[in-house]
């Protein structure tokens, strides 16, 4: 059986209980007074009513726990009977607040009657009449003093009811709460482990981009290296041309010089590239 389905089941058993006794309550408060002893049994009256008054709240109480489960119940068909349930028992308190009522009524009646009758009997004379007086007034006091522990004793109860629900309803916090950081914490782990992978990768990335920046610097300077080193040779070649040129133009060297500097000279090698331009400007 379904755990929500067993527990609205312990709910009706406790409802019957419930009515039980608040059915045995109301029969005592509308017995008062009907045995003669108007006095005694007016101040038992509150006693019956503080009792009466602790079922009522047991079945709104139930009530309501019954209107949370009922909409948890596995089946539809299952919700519809925990409704129909549920009215049910809303008529039925109905009708016991309203018999209590009149119960009330009666007793009240009942015992103005006793007590007019114990009015006219202790008004009367005789030896008899001042035992039953001294015999009232005793067991008056002694009511009372019973009376008043026992409605100590209810209010007694009554709070520890309410600090139990209270204590409850504590604990159910405290567990949502605990549900709810474990929730967090679990959330948290994950958001930890995507943090230290982010931050491996960006310390990779930080490598990278060092490595790119070295790469690209020694680039830069080899190719500038060979730049200048391109600059300078042809500096070089130009400046040989012109002076090659300028002694040409001079007369102090002939074209058949040059080339036989060139065949024993493996150093100009590379002069005889370079010798139909000069032809050319001549």
């Amino acid at each position: 059986m379904d755990e929500v389905t067993q527990a609205v089941e312990n709910l009706k058993k406790e409802w019957s209980q419930a009515v039980s006794q608040i059915e045995q309550s109301i029969a005592a408060i509308g017995s008062c007074g009907k045995t003669g002893k108007g006095t005694e049994e007016a101040n038992s009256l509150p006693r019956l009513n503080g009792s009466a008054q602790d079922a009522l709240q047991l079945l709104k109480s139930l009530q309501f726990r019954l209107d949370l489960l009922a909409q948890q119940l596995p089946t539809f068909e299952e919700v519809q009977s925990g409704q129909a349930t549920l009215e049910s028992w809303d008529e039925q308190y109905k009708k016991l607040r309203a018999s209590l009522r009149n119960a009330n009524l009666q007793a009240k009646e009942n015992i103005k009657k006793a007590a007019q009758e114990e009015r006219e009997l202790l008004l009367g004379g005789g030896e008899e009449s001042t035992i039953r007086r001294r015999n009232l007034q005793t067991k008056a006091g002694m009511t009372s003093a019973a009376e008043s522990i026992t409605e100590s004793l209810r209010r007694s109860r009554q709070m520890m009811v309410q600090e139990v629900e209270r204590s409850a309803s504590t604990l159910a916090t405290f567990d949502e709460s605990t549900s709810v950081l474990q929730k967090a914490e679990g959330e948290y782990q994950g958001h930890r482990s995507l943090l230290m992978r982010t931050r491996g990768l960006l310390s990779t990335m930080q490598r990278q981009d060092v490595l790119d920046r070295v790469i690209l610097t020694i680039g830069f300077i080899i190719f500038s290296l060979a730049v200048l080193y391109v600059v300078s040779r042809r500096i070089g070649l130009l400046t040989l041309q012109r002076k090659l040129a300028d002694a040409i133009r001079s007369g102090s060297l002939s074209a058949e010089d040059i080339v036989a500097k060139g065949r024993h000279a493996p150093a100009a090698a590379n002069v005889p590239a370079a010798a139909p331009p000069i032809y050319d400007e001549l």
